[in-house]
């Protein structure tokens, strides 16, 4: 029987994600679980979930109800009329509002809204986005762009769905680059309007949920310009259709709207374009929380600089990154529940003897497959659930500053390309390791896989957002440098000089051969190590920035375009140690997840799964290493045997790690999850055992032959 994580709150003390330099609790050194090691399914699993799992269970269990659940074979538009519905029930439920404050009719528990909302892909993922524009990015927009009068004024029927609404930002033209968008929004004193206004093609609202068909209202983002000057970008709330004599909804006078038509996945989401010719919109309809203008177009912010206020804006609606990447990490714990569940009951070609065929998971490439990924999914769950708790403290107004806002941002975007990247990588995965029953539809492997492929690009596209992690590490390598004194900078370049001598010369790779050469296992015992994890890791990152940093401070008296040709040329190695950042950041919070592990059993195997994908992250950049003198290679060779090592100490505990995630199959509602291949191989064994005690089974040709070939005679049949 599959155990399930029960209702009760985990009382582990939160943590929030660590910065570099911050050393983790230390773990065993020893990887290997004790024989007869259990993990406690239970308890894990209320570890996995985190504060807010009473909220995470409770949405799960939503897709126990047939009325929520995707249904296969609907035209897209009947997907999408169904999506609405079923956003209407989500309302009559109550657990869709729990974000917004308790006096507008909500919880006031950000984290938990978000914690629910990630799990809204069991449902089905359209429902799920749908969710999230209508009060996620629609919703949250008023709430953290308006001020108490569009509160009162605009929530309630956003809140109730009686106005479904669009998040209108990106434009075909500009994608990423909000700072460039081309929509105007011109004050007109004589009236005290807005005229809202696209003026080329390439200023078109593109990609909008709800904007096909749903939608009543939108946040339309603009340029706002008054008497004569361009202050940036700021939202405005403009109606966008109107309620026709005879009930129909029709677009309002300068409105135009397109569908985007069929997508590659998603198509319960009425995606469109959105464009204005000369709207006008009352003055009161500027969400005007971080910028206004009067009557008379004077136009006054309390942050004076525009940068800084188009960046503060922007941080108000992080949560779209932080859940998107919670719910790809939920995607990842389903395709690996599914493929290893599957592993364990299918079997594939006779071992050794003739007793019977090998199931999947025994096969070490079969777990080559599927077991890093399972660890870096572990690492995501806790770095995660980090990443919320820091959301919570600054929406929740706990910790609410400039710089954690900075940091929430940063970290958010540095997760959400993790772990979305993640999401494709282990449902691809997890579809091949399933064969061609994972390619059926009823698997849902394939459908997840198609709606989740645009988690990586869209509320940021992932490679851009790794641009601005690297960048925040630059100014925060440069701002560390610029607090070290005349003799610090002395210590420090004598230090680099070392370090290159050291990690860059023949000498440094031969005396480390020295000491490897005939012991792999004190090689293995050396990656084992927490802290020898830890610097590794973090040694890269540091690194990577450094030398970014150099090479961008010989151009720093440069013109503007020779800076820019040179930060072009090392945009890759920026990109790369961002990434970098994200590992260590997960293996840091894994790694701090093991002190919360109250038992053994259960520590001893999160201990060999955390060095899994501390060896695997490591693996997968040998060539870094090697080539920068990190590592012997003595040592590089250890990592991957190593590795193979660690796999076989999995095996027996792979089921109880993806039990605790908590999906059922009722659940995942996935046939090749349930039983029924036991019982089809059960069936065929029986089968064939019926056969041999009757004597119908007919003797196996090839056995006939091995036995003739041992008493050194022909064969014969007959």
């Amino acid at each position: 029987m599959t155990a399930t994580p029960d209702a009760r709150t985990a009382t582990a003390t939160p943590t929030s994600i660590p910065r570099a330099g911050r050393t983790p609790s230390a773990a065993s050194p020893e990887s290997a679980p004790r024989a007869g090691a259990r993990v406690d399914v239970t308890a894990l699993g209320r570890l996995l979930d985190g504060r807010w799992g009473d909220q995470r269970r409770r949405a799960r269990d939503l897709a126990l109800d047939p009325d929520l659940q995707h249904v296969e074979d609907l035209s897209r538009t009947e997907h999408r009329e169904r999506v609405l519905r079923q956003l209407h029930l989500l309302v009559e439920r109550g657990d869709v509002l729990r974000g917004f404050p308790a006096e507008l009719g909500g919880a006031g528990d950000p984290g938990g809204n978000l914690a629910g909302f990630e799990e809204l892909f069991l449902l089905d993922p359209s429902l799920q986005i749908k969710v999230g524009v209508q009060w996620g990015l629609f919703g949250s927009a008023v709430l953290q762009l308006g001020t108490a009068e569009h509160h009162q004024r605009l929530l309630p029927g956003i809140m109730q769905l009686d106005v479904p609404g669009c998040f209108a930002m990106t434009e075909i033209g500009h994608g990423s680059d909000v700072a460039s968008i081309g929509t105007t929004a011109t004050y007109d004193p004589a009236t005290e309007e807005f005229v809202v206004h696209t003026p080329v093609t390439a200023a078109r609202k593109e990609y909008i949920g709800n904007a096909a068909a749903h939608g009543r209202a939108a946040v339309v983002f603009a340029q706002l310009v008054t008497q004569g000057v361009n202050h940036g970008v700021h939202a405005l709330y403009v109606p966008i259709r109107e309620e026709a004599e005879d009930g129909t909804w029709r677009l309002c006078a300068g409105v135009g709207s397109a569908d985007d038509g069929a997508k590659g996945g998603l198509n319960g989401v009425d995606n469109g374009r959105l464009w204005f010719d000369q709207v006008r919109v009352p003055r009161e309809n500027l969400l005007n929380r971080y910028g206004d203008v009067a009557a008379d177009g004077t136009y006054h912010s309390p942050i004076e600089s525009p940068g800084r206020r188009f960046f503060t804006m922007l941080a108000t609606l992080v949560q779209g990154r932080v859940s998107l990447a919670g719910a790809a990490v939920n995607a990842s714990k389903v395709a690996l529940a599914v493929a290893v569940r599957y592993g364990v009951q299918r079997r594939q070609f006779t071992g050794a003897g003739d007793e019977g065929e090998v199931t999947l998971l025994d096969y070490q490439q079969h777990q080559r497959r599927l077991f890093p990924l399972l660890a870096r999914t572990y690492a995501a769950t806790f770095a995660h659930e980090e990443l919320l708790e820091r959301f919570d403290d600054i929406f929740s107004g706990a910790h609410d500053d400039d710089d954690s806002r900075q940091d929430l941002e940063t970290l958010a975007a540095a997760m959400k390309p993790a772990s979305t990247w993640l999401a494709l990588e282990a449902l691809q995965e997890a579809r091949e390791a399933c064969g061609g029953a994972g390619y059926m539809a009823e698997n849902r492997l394939v459908g997840l896989r198609a709606d989740f492929d645009v988690y990586a690009t869209f509320e940021g596209d992932n490679t851009v957002l790794l641009q601005l992690v690297g960048k925040r590490l630059l100014t925060d390598y440069g701002q560390g440098m610029a607090k070290i004194d005349i003799a610090g900078a002395a210590r420090y370049v004598a230090s680099r000089a070392a370090d290159m001598t050291l990690h860059r010369t023949p000498l440094r790779r031969a005396a480390q051969s020295v000491r490897d050469s005939g012991s792999m296992a004190r090689s293995a015992g050396h990656l084992r190590s927490t802290a020898a994890q830890r610097e590794l890791l973090e040694d890269r990152v540091e690194t990577m920035v450094a030398e970014i940093a150099g090479a961008l401070r010989a151009v720093r008296n440069a013109s503007p375009a020779e800076a820019a040709a040179e930060f072009n040329a090392h945009q890759h190695e920026l990109i790369e140690a961002a990434a970098a950042h994200a590992d260590l950041l997960q293996w840091e919070a894994f790694t701090a997840a093991l002190a919360r592990v109250r038992d053994e059993g259960t520590r001893e195997v999160l201990t060999t799964l955390r060095d899994l994908y501390a060896l695997t992250t490591i693996e997968r950049n040998l060539a870094w290493y090697l080539v920068n003198g990190r590592i012997s290679a003595q040592r590089a060779r250890a990592v991957t045997s190593y590795v193979n090592r660690l796999l076989p100490r999995l095996r027996p505990h792979a089921v109880a790690l993806v039990d605790a995630f908590g999906y059922r199959p009722e659940h995942l509602r996935v046939p090749i999850a349930g039983d029924g291949e036991t019982q089809r191989q059960e069936e065929a064994r029986a089968h064939v055992r019926r056969r041999r005690a009757s004597g119908e089974e007919p003797v196996s040709a090839k056995v006939l032959h091995a036995n003739a070939r041992r008493a050194g005679g022909a064969v014969t049949t007959g």
